[in-house]
């Protein structure tokens, strides 16, 4: 799907900032990032970390082509001359990433103004993985909540992501297939991503199955005769309850499931299910698909809809109504030629819109999440306090989240396997108390800053 590089997935704006370094001799000053979301998504308290996968093939193959070079050689100011020169671009073209990765892992919860990434190494280099650090965690992780607040609502039942055709391009598509099963699909459509990461797939018919055929009982039979082993109907060409007929007349020994994929899913689905009872299949499945999101789901199981799995589409794999997660990335602190350590804090009249300044990991403990300077050696208590000026007293046991991902550029963890990541999320999510993991005015998980650092910024 990609090219060998992908160095330039970036914005122009960090190579010109990585030429301004290098011009000035800044390039090699160690710096620190971190990046963090400002806003849960969905009007939710939380969010499923995904996209390290992403960040770690970015970071283990990246490098500058001599195409990329050569394009960037291409590219003109408003005075018809090159932006950047040649020296700048053989030095890209050699460069090797010596990079520091902290990281939550793929399946841990995350929450607003808590780093999920701190990146530390070389000012040019740490700089000019931003965009790309952003474009691999902000719609993963989107895409994993949503699937999470899915497998919320409908607990035992099958939830299959059904969205390729509706993603946004090809890399939408899979990288939303991928954090869909992470956040806790059970399958998807996508073969591709089927293949690639060792996710089930699921897939029956299309409407244009019956309709290429002189009836529906005749698409029906044909398509019982070559799938005999994988027999779910979509009954819903021409009139739903003839389908159902047609479904059992056809395909009664064989029949696994069907699928409604429009009007009223809560009244066709009890009928369904009756008609499928009286002829003793109780054993089928419905299926029910046509624009679910967690909120209908919601609503059909709170009227005892009787539908076993849901296909869920274009509402997971386009993150809707978010149209993105609101993750940042800001430097933190600057190392100068002498080896001082500089902390460097974004200030703003709205302390949400601030970033605090050091080098950081974020303590999860039983009551919430404190962001302290690594430095900080262990105590008994600390206190810290959130954006909205709260204050709160942390002790006892906690976590240290931000886990080593690479050194000076040398990958030193191995990722569990997709289906590990998948029941952790699962199981984060389910223990998280019901006031926060509720849709309905969720209460905020507290995110403090440590005192001294929180007057900083």
């Amino acid at each position: 799907m990609h090219t060998s590089s992908l160095a330039l997935l970036t914005d122009p704006y960090e190579l010109t900032m990585a030429y301004g370094y290098w011009k000035l001799g800044m390039h090699d000053l160690e710096a620190v990032f971190h990046l963090f979301y400002r806003t849960a998504p969905f009007k939710g308290a939380y969010a499923v970390a995904a996209g390290l996968q992403s960040v770690i093939d970015l970071i283990e193959n990246f490098h500058f082509s001599s195409s990329d070079c050569t394009y960037l050689a291409s590219l003109c100011g408003v005075d018809g001359q090159p932006l950047f020169e040649p020296p700048f671009l053989d030095f890209l073209q050699k460069l090797e990433l010596k990079v520091d990765l902290d990281a939550v892992e793929e399946g841990n919860l995350a929450f607003p103004h808590a780093p999920l990434l701190r990146v530390k190494g070389p000012l040019l280099q740490v700089q000019i993985l931003e965009t790309a650090l952003l474009n691999a965690i902000n719609f993963q992780t989107l895409i994993a909540t949503k699937a999470a607040r899915l497998r919320h609502v409908a607990p035992e039942d099958e939830i299959i992501e059904f969205g390729l055709r509706r993603a946004q391009g090809i890399d939408g598509g899979m990288s939303a297939s991928r954090a869909a099963y992470l956040g806790g699909c059970d399958a998807v459509s996508n073969l591709l991503a089927g293949k690639k990461w060792a996710i089930p797939v699921r897939g029956t018919h299309a409407h244009s199955w019956v309709m290429a055929f002189d009836s529906e009982l005749e698409a029906f039979k044909g398509y019982v005769q070559v799938m005999p082993n994988n027999c779910v109907l979509l009954v819903d060409t021409y009139g739903t309850q003839e389908g159902i007929k047609h479904a059992i007349c056809a395909a009664k020994d064989v029949l696994r499931a069907i699928r409604l994929d429009s009007g009223d899913l809560e009244q066709l689905s009890k009928q369904a299910r009756h008609v499928l009872d009286q002829e003793g299949l109780q054993h089928v499945k419905i299926i029910a698909s046509n624009e679910l999101d967690e909120w209908r789901i919601k609503q059909l199981k709170s009227a005892h809809a009787p539908i076993d799995i849901w296909g869920v589409g274009t509402r997971l794999t386009t993150g809707h109504p978010d149209g993105a997660l609101d993750g940042v990335y800001k430097l933190s602190a600057v190392r100068n030629s002498q080896g001082k350590w500089r902390y460097a804090a974004k200030k703003c009249d709205q302390k949400e819109k601030g970033s605090p300044p050091g080098i950081l990991q974020v303590r999860r403990y039983a009551d919430g999440d404190a962001v302290v300077d690594v430095k900080q050696e262990d105590a008994e208590s600390l206190v810290a306090w959130n954006v909205k000026g709260e204050k709160r007293q942390f002790s006892g046991e906690f976590k240290e989240m931000l886990t080593p991902i690479f050194r000076h550029g040398h990958r030193c963890y191995t990722p569990p396997p997709l289906k590990e990541i998948r029941l952790r999320a699962i199981e984060n999510v389910q223990k998280l108390p019901l006031k926060i993991s509720r849709f309905e005015d969720p209460t905020p998980y507290f995110v403090g800053t440590e005192e001294v650092l929180y007057r900083s910024f």
